[in-house]
């Protein structure tokens, strides 16, 4: 099952990474979207920027999801551990009565 989700969030960040890489930025970057020739095209540079953010949106929230749930099964085997515990267990126990020599 973890196999699965692992291979789902991988494709998801690629996906998440190419959608990012086409949208137009302010500067004109590796945007693909819309631009110079004839206007006849399937989808107006609009339509594809309003596709694009959609689709950012959508993988954005199954890179989340796919991310919490790997989080949860990675500790789902595995007991609580107290720290407040180990440092009990670590540090020496000292007497709270008079000290008494022993050997005199």
């Amino acid at each position: 099952m973890e196999t699965l989700v692992l291979t789902i969030h991988i494709l998801i960040a690629l996906g998440l990474v190419i959608t990012v890489l086409l949208q137009r930025s302010e500067g004109g970057g590796l945007g693909i979207g819309g631009g110079g020739g004839g206007g006849g095209g399937f989808m107006t540079a609009r339509g594809t920027a309003n596709l694009l953010t959609r689709m950012t949106t959508i993988l954005a929230v199954g890179f989340f999801t796919t991310t919490v749930t790997l989080a949860i099964m990675a500790g789902a085997g595995k007991a609580p551990v107290s720290i407040v515990e180990d440092v009990i267990k670590e540090a020496p126990v000292k007497s709270s009565g008079p000290i008494v020599p022993t050997g005199q």
